[in-house]
């Protein structure tokens, strides 16, 4: 078989396999069940609302890339998708780990870097900005909620705030109707809510809840934004656009720091936001609370702990000390300046980033490659730049994923 044909037919089996697997994803997360606790064709299928618009989002960004490199006359292969779903395990999955084009030549030019960087999420913005109004134009009324959750119902349309103030409402008006409404759901309500998954808001699904649902349908919180495929589509290509647009390293954002800044300047932007985004992730690792208990189990775990938060700490800084001494060093002045203030201030960061730091720090690197034709960007581009970090700091969640209870 000819290789180029065996490439393509590759990617296209990449790409059927991974419309199946986020189909299953948009299935359990919509419908709140997995494959191996009783999924449905019919659920399934409704999984497509979700599948489908995500991969178009995706698609949309990864051919940015892809037509902008070909402009180039840069050589590049089509789309490669990465299946990932783990429901037939019962975990939570999103189907995909994303896609990538592979560039098979060097890039010598600062502008062709630009280009090729900013195009992809630019491109997948606006498709994602376009569903984001129209999922939230286009809301179901109240009952769909009720299909997933019957108790909501018994609460009314405000179900959402009378149980966030349940205990107050019952001791103050002390009914008893309420009370045993109280006492028959509260089993439900709590084995519902502790370890439940919701979406952290960024500045774009507020807006959207603000300005662009109508009054009169009901707005769903950012607890039950799984439930609304096209909205958990628009959110999810948000948070990867934000991955994507990090001003670090190589990604999409790092090669827009790079043609707006130039290398020099790159260099130190790009480490300045490793380390702050490193800092944020490990706020509130270990805090002078988890000394609170002073048994020698509690002391153990804390030490553990720490020993554990270095070694992370430590391998992010691959790419951005070679000395083994210079990275220790780092990941110690890190963690203990992260430790005061976390302790002192009462903050804590976003733990889940700190996979993404080993990525970039680890495997991506905080460099930039260099290049001949270091000319500085035309004004026409210098503006897509900066419209590309609006979109950053838009669509980026400092919590994306929060498990109650955790």
């Amino acid at each position: 078989m000819d290789k180029q044909l065996k490439t393509k037919l590759i990617q296209l089996g990449l790409f059927v396999v991974t419309l199946i697997t986020t189909t299953f994803a948009g299935a359990e997360w919509t419908r709140g069940k997995f494959l191996i606790f009783g999924i449905t064709w019919d659920d399934f299928l409704f999984g497509f609302n979700f599948s489908i618009p995500f991969l178009f989002i995706l698609t949309v960004h990864e051919f940015g890339h892809y037509f902008t490199a070909r402009y180039h006359k840069i050589n590049v292969t089509l789309p490669y998708y990465i299946p990932m779903w783990f429901g037939f395990v019962g975990m939570a999955s999103l189907g995909t780990m994303g896609a990538f084009i592979r560039i098979k030549e060097s890039i010598f030019s600062r502008v062709k870097y630009f280009d090729v960087g900013v195009s992809g999420p630019i491109a997948g913005f606006v498709v994602a900005f376009a569903l984001l109004v129209y999922g939230f134009q286009s809301l179901p009324e109240t009952e769909y909620i009720y299909e997933m959750h019957p108790e909501y119902e018994l609460f009314g349309e405000n179900f959402e705030e009378r149980m966030e103030g349940l205990d107050t409402l019952i001791l103050k008006k002390d009914l008893n109707s309420e009370r045993l409404l109280y006492e028959a759901l509260q089993d439900t309500i709590d084995t519902s809510r502790k370890g439940a998954v919701f979406f952290g808001d960024n500045i774009l699904m507020y807006l959207g809840r603000t300005y662009f649902a109508p009054n009169d349908r009901y707005v769903p919180s950012s607890r039950e934004l799984m439930h609304y495929p096209i909205l958990l589509a628009a959110y999810l290509a948000f948070f990867f656009t934000a991955l994507n647009l990090l001003p670090i390293g190589q990604l999409d954002g790092g090669h827009v720091m790079f043609g707006l800044f130039g290398p020099k300047n790159h260099a130190i932007i790009s480490r300045v936001m490793f380390s702050g985004f490193l800092f944020y992730a490990g706020l509130g690792w270990v805090t002078t609370a988890d000394l609170a208990n002073s048994s020698i189990e509690s002391i153990g775990n804390f030490l553990i702990s720490i020993a554990i938060y270095l070694v992370v700490v430590y391998w992010s800084a691959y790419s951005v000390f070679k000395q083994k001494r210079d990275r220790l060093l780092y990941a110690t002045v890190m963690f203990t300046v992260q430790f005061f203030v976390a302790s002192i201030f009462n903050v804590e960061g976003y733990t889940g980033w700190l996979l993404f730091s080993i990525l970039i720090g680890r495997f991506i690197g905080v460099d930039h490659p260099p290049v001949v034709d270091n000319s500085p960007l035309s004004t026409g581009r210098k503006i897509l730049g900066w419209v590309a970090l609006v979109i950053f700091i838009l669509s980026f969640s400092p919590q994306p994923l929060v498990i109650e209870g955790l």
